[in-house]
């Protein structure tokens, strides 16, 4: 089969990892909290850590299998692994940690040095040591050395978690454009749940060492019985749509979503570019009727598709709307549940306070009609 496959069972002091999942292509996120066996799944996948019991497959090719004693070591896997640190050489500048890479290359095709520079802007880099670069800038050095081993898959432990704010934002495009090359598909661990709707075509969650739930990211998103997506303070749903008209005179942009039209801050992106969107779930207010002389630009009508259980001592639970077919989730009181009678098939209409803009949507994934 292409893709990779891992079913493993290990054993690390008091944690036990048990985790079975598939990646065929793309971006698949490992996300779940601190703790769940996200950096130990991925050390497994590299071969850094040889699990007590199990198998791990990569394009057909059998790395591990416990019962027929295979192990294959890591530098004999073809697999790039880019840290939470970018582990560069800090005595050779940034074309010899790069050409590093390509001397470890076993194979004579995959991508050159020159498109790498080229993809992750680094050309006016070569020259410099690691000490005279910015954070964001060593990571996509980091990226790049392990491209030019040419590997047959990518692993990120969490690339961004040491950044700032600022030097994300400087370094999540390069990603983008990363993915939508596709020439390698890519294992990224993350607990930032915006970084993985960004990036992410699939996503596996994983608590306390288990697989809880795996599939596309708009779908997964959407759900309330997935406990680590709904702990996340960005959680909601995913929408995606298109840029359907902009509105200079009041600095807005009109998006057509399935769940109807949405106006957000101007974008400078053409008419007809598809997106996504992520909706936070604490940005969405309910009411029965449609709210009149408010200031709210946002109102889609929904019907109640589902009201999810509380847990003990919240005072709040969530609730899923299907909005002209597509998800919507809203988290509020229990008190208001009541208050309003909220049960499945309830007609309701939602206020959107704002949206977060995830970009374009992953590679092959469909914009909205």
């Amino acid at each position: 089969m292409s893709g990779l496959a891992v079913t493993v069972a290990h054993r690390q002091g008091a944690f036990r990892l048990d985790a079975n999942f598939e990646a065929e292509g793309g971006v698949t996120a490992l996300f779940g909290r601190s703790g769940s066996g996200k950096t130990t799944l991925v050390d497994i996948v590299a071969g850094l850590v040889r699990p007590e019991r199990g198998r791990v497959v990569l394009d057909g090719a059998v790395l591990v299998d416990t019962d027929a004693r295979r192990f294959v070591p890591p530098h004999r896997r073809r697999i790039g692994y880019v840290f939470q640190e970018s582990r560069l050489f800090p005595h050779l500048d940034v074309s010899a940690n790069l050409l590093f890479g390509r001397r470890l290359a076993r194979a004579a095709d995959g991508i050159g040095f020159a498109e790498v520079v080229d993809l992750l802007g680094i050309g006016h880099l070569l020259a410099r040591r690691p000490a005279g670069l910015s954070g964001g800038e060593r990571q996509r050095v980091a990226i790049g050395r392990a491209l030019l081993a040419r590997p047959r898959l990518l692993l990120m432990d969490e690339p961004l978690a040491a950044l700032d704010e600022a030097r994300k934002a400087e370094i999540l495009p390069f990603l983008e454009r990363l993915r939508d090359l596709g020439r390698v598909p890519i294992l990224y661990v993350s607990h930032a749940l915006p970084e993985i709707v960004r990036l992410a075509d699939r996503v596996v969650v994983l608590e306390a060492g288990r697989v809880v739930a795996s599939g596309p990211v708009d779908t997964l998103s959407a759900r309330l019985d997935v406990a680590p997506l709904r702990a996340a303070r960005e959680a909601g749903a995913v929408l995606a749509g298109r840029v359907e008209a902009h509105d200079p005179a009041f600095a807005l942009t009109r998006l057509a979503t399935a769940a109807g039209p949405l106006h957000v801050p101007l974008l400078d992106r053409a008419v007809g570019a598809p997106l996504r969107i992520l909706v936070s779930a604490r940005d969405v207010t309910l009411s029965l009727a449609r709210p009149e002389g408010t200031s709210a630009l946002n109102v889609l009508a929904g019907t109640v598709a589902e009201i999810g259980a509380a847990a003990p001592g919240d005072p709040g639970t969530e609730v899923r709307l299907d909005c002209g077919g597509a998800a919507l989730v809203v988290r509020l009181t229990r008190r208001s549940l009541a208050e309003m009678g909220l049960r499945p098939g309830l007609p309701v209409f939602a206020a959107v306070k704002s949206v977060a803009l995830v970009e374009g949507p992953p590679h092959g994934a469909a914009a909205a009609p």
